[in-house]
């Protein structure tokens, strides 16, 4: 919430006005959401109909992960950072699941078990319910409603630490770039 007398920063995109003070001003730098208008059921809109389950919610199982990649060739990174697959897993929340589950990001998502897909559901569960818990994870600018930085990024395991030693075996993180994205894992640690 802001007030009329607020600046309009470089990233404010609309505000909601609710009163004569009352102001709830939108702002995405990464121009990663949207807002849209539409009359008819929300479950129907084009750009929502198709997208996968919230991972926070009893639908997304090891079993839904499993099922949708069977044949699928793409790496497993990849994979579960496609909205059509599950919602709201982006770069840093992949690269963090894969470790704690001992994955290595570039496997072939069809070639993944029933088993590892149950470990994999369960490891972006955490590793978004401790960013949650953190307040998100501010790398550069982001900060929450209330203005803060996010704490999560104090407990990143590999995103960002390319070359430092693993923190269950030692030895040093791999980084490699996927879809232009930086993908970090230990070789060790994820076979």
């Amino acid at each position: 919430m802001v007030s009329r007398q607020q600046a309009i920063k470089t990233h404010d995109h609309i505000d909601f006005v609710f009163g004569k003070d009352v102001i709830l001003r939108y702002n995405d730098p990464r121009r990663f959401g949207a807002v849209l208008w539409t009359t008819d059921p929300i479950a129907e809109h084009k750009l929502l109909k198709d997208l996968g389950p919230e991972p926070l919610l009893a639908d997304f199982t090891g079993t839904h992960l499993h099922i949708r990649a069977k044949n699928r060739k793409v790496p497993v990174k990849s994979f579960i950072m496609d909205s059509h697959v599950v919602v709201g897993v982006g770069n840093i929340y992949a690269n963090e699941a894969l470790f704690m589950a001992g994955i290595h990001p570039l496997k072939h998502a069809g070639q993944i078990t029933l088993a590892e897909y149950d470990t994999l559901a369960e490891c972006i569960r955490t590793a978004l319910a401790n960013a949650i818990q953190q307040g998100g994870t501010t790398l550069r600018d982001f900060v929450n409603e209330a203005g803060k930085p996010g704490y999560f990024q104090q407990q990143l395991r590999v995103y960002g630490r390319t070359g430092l030693p693993c923190v269950q075996c030692r030895q040093p993180l791999q980084e490699v770039r996927l879809s232009n994205r930086s993908t970090v894992f230990c070789l060790s640690c994820q076979p």
